[in-house]
C-alpha cells in the first residue's frame, strides 16, 4: 500500500507541482488549499504524513498543526515555508515547537523533500 500524504498549501501552482512530483515517486497525495480544508480532510481520512505550508489565508499551518496534533498526537508533520509577514525562519522554529518533525524553507529541492519524508517515516 502506498504511503499517503496530505499536502496543504495555498499556492495552487506550487501545490500542484509538488503533488505531481510526489505522485511520480509512488506516494498517494491528497491536496488542501488551506488549514481549514486540511483539518477537514485529515479528520475524514488520516494520512501517513502531513506536509503543510505555514503562511496561508484563513487558517494558517501553525494553527492546523496544533489542532491536528490535539486529536492525533502521533501524526508525522513536515512544515514548509517561504516566509510571509515574518521571516520563514521564525515560522519554521515555531512549527518545530508545535510538533512538526521536520521543517524546510522554500525553495527546497526534490531530493530534500524526499529525504524529509524518509526521515519522518523512520521516526
Amino acid at each position: 500500500m502506498a504511503i499517503s500524504i496530505l499536502l496543504v498549501d495555498d499556492d495552487e501552482q506550487f501545490r500542484g507541482m509538488l503533488s505531481e512530483a510526489l505522485t511520480g515517486e509512488g506516494f498517494e497525495v491528497r491536496e488542501a488549499s488551506d488549514g481549514l480544508q486540511g483539518i477537514k480532510l485529515y479528520g475524514e481520512q488520516p494520512t501517513d504524513i502531513v506536509i503543510t505550508d505555514l503562511v496561508m489565508p484563513g487558517k494558517e499551518g501553525l494553527e492546523m498543526i496544533v489542532e491536528i496534533k490535539r486529536f492525533h498526537s502521533g501524526v508525522k508533520i513536515i512544515a514548509i515555508s517561504g516566509g510571509g509577514r515574518g521571516s520563514s525562519n521564525n515560522y519554521l522554529k515555531m512549527a518545530k515547537a508545535f510538533g512538526a518533525q521536520i521543517v524546510l524553507a522554500k525553495p527546497f529541492s526534490h531530493h530534500e523533500i524526499l529525504d524529509a519524508i524518509s526521515q519522518v517515516l523512520e521516526d
